[in-house]
This record gives structure tokens, C-alpha cells and sequence, in this order.
């Protein structure tokens, strides 16, 4: 018995239905023109301040969550050992300074005893040179009977006391210019000691600026722990300044989804906390591993008994800029994001 033709389409139509649902469902999950996940949360490059010195805390300028600008004051440390400290090294610069002005002193009078040195080198080199001659003209006269025998000895024993000057006034030149050497090694260590006494001072002056805690960047304090009275140590945390005008997105998408998943995508935000409020960014990165990787113990399970488990990957979300609810965003919130990679 034929059927009607209209019961006829109608079978061919379910039957196109049939196929197409059956293709549909079967494609690829990366097929879709929306990607979204309910894994994603707000972020933010928080950064936690400590203190760089150890000291115990005089003031506290700041409250919880207030809102800073880069470079506020936020608390001081007890500065009086501090002071006392870059008192002591400004000290032992003006000392260090002291010494090689003297050093300069003694080398500018050692150039004048050298000359004074020369000078009677000189003279006694002419009194040696005098002597000389009167022993040759005592020694011709008595040898030819003109002169006494005493009076050439005389002229010898002269002669032999001028060249001892001579010799004396030599060593002296000579020791003379030897302590300019000294002088010259002595200056290069007080050149040297003032360059220490100097990179203390310097030491203490950054000691002593550590005594200010400033923001390092501008955003609002969490996780406020300073107190006035307290001591604190080096390093210790003392506050969180989280800059909210640099929230980004991390949704942690299944790895079936990012086949067509690119840089620069249009992303469309829910956020939970803002219902009715929509917000728009764009994929900014793909995270290079899945979160498990990162892990201490090895996720990869090589027994005989495995079930495969779909990975999920970081894709970082930038937040698009002047957007009024943007401004309600806290680092936390969990959204839901809508990648556009269909476009």
C-alpha cells in the first residue's frame, strides 16, 4: 500500500531532521561559534609590601581597602638608630676627607724639602769642587818646597770633610724624593678609605629612606597586617595593594574548545556579582600548559588502568577600558565568558 505523499515528506523531513541532529551532535565541540565556561575568575597582579629593614613601627598612614597612588606614604619605621647610623658614616667621610687633604699638604711640602735638598747638594758640590783645588795646589807647593806639609794635609782633611757633606746632602735628596713615594701610597689608601667611608655613608642613607614604606604601585590595600607599636622584621608582609584598574580574566577552558581559539577574539563577560551588567574584552593569551602540569607530582598515570581526563588550559582575558562596571570588578569574582571565535 503507497503511502500518502504528504505522509511521504513528512518521513523525508524527519529524516533530514534525524541526520542533521545526529551531525550536529557528533561535530567537534571546537565547532561551536561560542566558547564559554563557568571556570573563570578575576585576577589581578597584586603586589604584597614588606618592609626592607627591621624596625619596630611609628605610624600607619593608611586604612583597609583605601585606594593609594603610587609612591603614598604608607607607614614609617622607628628611624633614631638609623640616623644615629648615617650620622657615624657622614663622620668617617669627613675624616677620610680630612686625611687626604693632609696627605696633599705633606706632599706639597715634600716638593719644597727636595728642592731645599738639591740646593745643598749643590753647594756642597761646589765646596768639594773648591777643596779639590786647594788639595792640588797645597800638594804642588809642597812638593816643589814652597808649602808646609801641614798645610797640604789640611787641604786633604778638607777636601775629605766637604765630600762627606756632599755624600750626606746626596742621601738626603735621595730620601727626599723616597718619601714622596710614601706619601703618594699613603694618599691612594686614604683615597681608598674615603671611597669606603663614603659607600657606608650611602648604605646608611638607604637604610635610613627604608624607614618610609611608599606604594610601589597605585591600587587598594588587603590583607592589612601593620600596626603602630609593632616590630617587623625584614621581608615580613605587612599589606597587599591590589590594582584594580588592571583586573584581567582567567577562564580555564577545556581543551576540546581551543582549536579556534585565537589572540585578539571578541569575549563577552558575565559576571555573577553583576547580574544584568555586561561587560566585553578580548583574548589577550593562551596559557602554555594546563594547570595540572605545573604540579609537584606527575599527573601522567602510567599503570594499566587509565581513564582519559579532558585537560583545561588558561586563557587570559583582557578586560576591555572604560567600562563603568568594570569599575564594581573584584579580584575573585567568578564570570562566565562567551569567545566569539565564530567572527
Amino acid at each position: 500500500m503507497a503511502l500518502p505523499k504528504k505522509a511521504k515528506l513528512i518521513i523525508a523531513l524527519l529524516l533530514t531532521v534525524a541526520i542533521s541532529g545526529a551531525a550536529y551532535l557528533n561535530r567537534p565541540e571546537s565547532a561551536a561559534a561560542i566558547q564559554s565556561t563557568d571556570d573563570a575568575y578575576v585576577h589581578a597582579d597584586f603586589t604584597t609590601v614588606a618592609p626592607q629593614v627591621s624596625g619596630t613601627v611609628a605610624s600607619v598612614w593608611v586604612e583597609h581597602d583605601q585606594p593609594v597612588a603610587k609612591g603614598d606614604l604608607l607607614a614609617t619605621i622607628d628611624d633614631r638608630d638609623f640616623v644615629a647610623a648615617l650620622s657615624a658614616a657622614t663622620a668617617q667621610v669627613a675624616s677620610a676627607r680630612a686625611g687626604i687633604v693632609s696627605l696633599q699638604a705633606h706632599l706639597a711640602r715634600q716638593a719644597t724639602a727636595i728642592r731645599q735638598a738639591q740646593a745643598a747638594l749643590a753647594a756642597d758640590e761646589a765646596a768639594v769642587k773648591l777643596a779639590t783645588a786647594n788639595q792640588t795646589r797645597y800638594r804642588n807647593l809642597a812638593n816643589d818646597g814652597s808649602g808646609t806639609v801641614q798645610a797640604r794635609q789640611q787641604a786633604e782633611a778638607q777636601l775629605s770633610i766637604q765630600q762627606a757633606r756632599r755624600d750626606k746632602s746626596e742621601a738626603g735628596l735621595q730620601a727626599a724624593r723616597q718619601q714622596v713615594d710614601i706619601l703618594k701610597a699613603d694618599l691612594e689608601k686614604a683615597v681608598a678609605t674615603l671611597a669606603h667611608a663614603e659607600a657606608t655613608q650611602s648604605i646608611a642613607q638607604l637604610q635610613l629612606s627604608y624607614t618610609r614604606i611608599t606604594a610601589p604601585i597605585s591600587g587598594m590595600i588587603g590583607q592589612k597586617s601593620v600596626r603602630v607599636g609593632a616590630f617587623v622584621n625584614a621581608g615580613k608582609p605587612l599589606l597587599a595593594i591590589v590594582p584594580l584598574d588592571a583586573v584581567y580574566i582567567t577562564a580555564n577552558f577545556r581543551e576540546t574548545q581551543l582549536a579556534r581559539v585565537e589572540t585578539g577574539q571578541v569575549v563577552d563577560i558575565e559576571v555573577d556579582a553583576l547580574p544584568g551588567e555586561a561587560l566585553q574584552g578580548t583574548v589577550q593569551s593562551l596559557g602554555p600548559a594546563s594547570g595540572v602540569s605545573y604540579s609537584a607530582v606527575a599527573p601522567h598515570n602510567a599503570t594499566g588502568n587509565f581513564t582519559k581526563i579532558v585537560q583545561r588550559l588558561p586563557v587570559r582575558i583582557h578586560i576591555a577600558p572604560d567600562q563603568p562596571a568594570a569599575r564594581k570588578l573584584r579580584v575573585g569574582m567568578s564570570v562566565t565568558p562567551h569567545i566569539r571565535v565564530g567572527e
